[in-house]
């Protein structure tokens, strides 16, 4: 996508018009990288912003070159062109609770009983593909829980549906684990064992956060009612199906999120703000060089390479910023070909004005 781009100079030293910015909203709790993979921003709050592109500033007009001997310059500066970027955004769920479990635990049965989501629930693991998420109403007050798909054994390296989700629990103020009672092919009380473990491996910081263990389908637990009382006396025990300890699971819910909310100060947003001033490089290419570095692109870019006198210019500017001692300290001598920012010159060290090469014009031609 591309912003507006600016207006043209006017005459009587009117500059033209700014460009109009494109905005892109996005959810609370976006997280922005660049192509190199670093952290550009965090957009943990309503109304954080990030210019993940900037536009080009403005080329001067004729008046900015005139002097005592140039009253009336022919050209001017050209604009610049705007950043362009590749950026990878990540959403991180803003929630209060986080229901973690294996698979076909019962996750998405008991959002939607305790709130309006609606998640796809059926038999079978791997149910929910995405996060969901859910209000629950206690009392006068409310409180946010995300449904994190389900977890296996490896899932912090990628195993299962990944680590992919995992990301959305560092957002979550209280985990639940959630253990389903009904499970046959393991033991559902060594489920939190495993789930921690998961958590920690992922990121260490988790294990510090509050947390309750929550055993599911009570209906048809059998036996494992008692032993969860036995070795796990905190859990509490429910049916999502009958709605039996629904109740007492969102009061105890609102509690933990109210203390949470109290002890964890407010999201805030993070910007990285970069400094891209790159210092003057030159590598050779092709049998010629290539000039790279902010200040030389840049003052290439806004010269009107038509125009003779700017050309000139030009090249006092490149030889002040010391292009020029760069190429001949990188072994370039007279007549070899330097690219900088898409424009082709031939190298003349010291040269007078008159020996200056410009794009489309033999050397000597007036």
């Amino acid at each position: 996508m591309k912003a507006g781009p600016g207006g043209a100079g006017r005459s009587k030293r009117r500059h033209g018009a700014h460009g109009k910015d494109r905005v892109v909203l996005v959810p609370p709790g976006t997280i922005v990288h660049d192509e190199h993979e670093v952290l550009i921003a965090d957009l943990a709050n309503p109304g954080d912003q990030v210019v993940a592109a900037a536009g080009g500033r403005g080329g001067r007009g004729n008046v900015s070159f005139t002097t005592s001997t140039r009253r009336a310059p022919g050209w001017a500066e050209k604009g610049e062109p705007g950043e362009e970027r590749r950026l990878r955004l990540e959403l991180r769920l803003l929630a209060d609770v986080g229901l973690v479990g294996f698979p076909n635990a019962g996750k998405s049965t008991l959002i939607s009983r305790i709130s309006a989501a609606r998640p796809k629930v059926a038999p079978y693991p791997f149910t929910t593909l995405a996060p969901n998420l859910g209000v629950v109403r206690a009392g006068e007050g409310t409180f946010v829980v995300a449904d994190i798909p389900g977890l296996v054994p490896g899932a912090h390296t990628g195993k299962g549906l990944g680590d992919r989700f995992l990301r959305h629990v560092r957002r979550a103020a209280v985990l639940v684990f959630l253990i389903d009672l009904a499970a046959e092919d393991r033991d559902p009380l060594d489920d939190v064992d495993v789930l921690k473990t998961e958590l920690a491996a992922f990121d260490p910081a988790l294990t510090e956060r509050p947390s309750l263990v929550v055993a599911t389908k009570l209906d048809v637990g059998g036996d494992r009612i008692a032993q969860v009382e036995r070795r796990l006396p905190d859990a509490l025990v429910i049916s999502a199906v009958t709605g039996s300890g629904i109740d007492g699971l969102i009061e105890r819910l609102a509690r933990e999120v109210t203390e949470a909310r109290a002890e964890t100060p407010a999201a805030v947003g993070y910007v990285r703000h970069v400094v891209r001033e790159e210092p003057i490089a030159v590598t050779r290419e092709d049998g010629g060089w290539r000039v790279t570095g902010r200040r030389a692109e840049r003052a290439v870019q806004t010269t009107d390479m038509a125009r003779d006198e700017a050309v000139v210019i030009l090249q006092r500017r490149l030889i002040s910023m010391g292009v020029e001692r760069a190429l001949e300290a990188a072994g370039a001598v007279r007549g070899d070909e330097v690219r900088i920012a898409g424009q082709v010159f031939g190298f003349e060290p010291e040269g007078s004005q008159e020996d200056v090469e410009v794009p489309g014009r033999e050397p000597g031609e007036s």
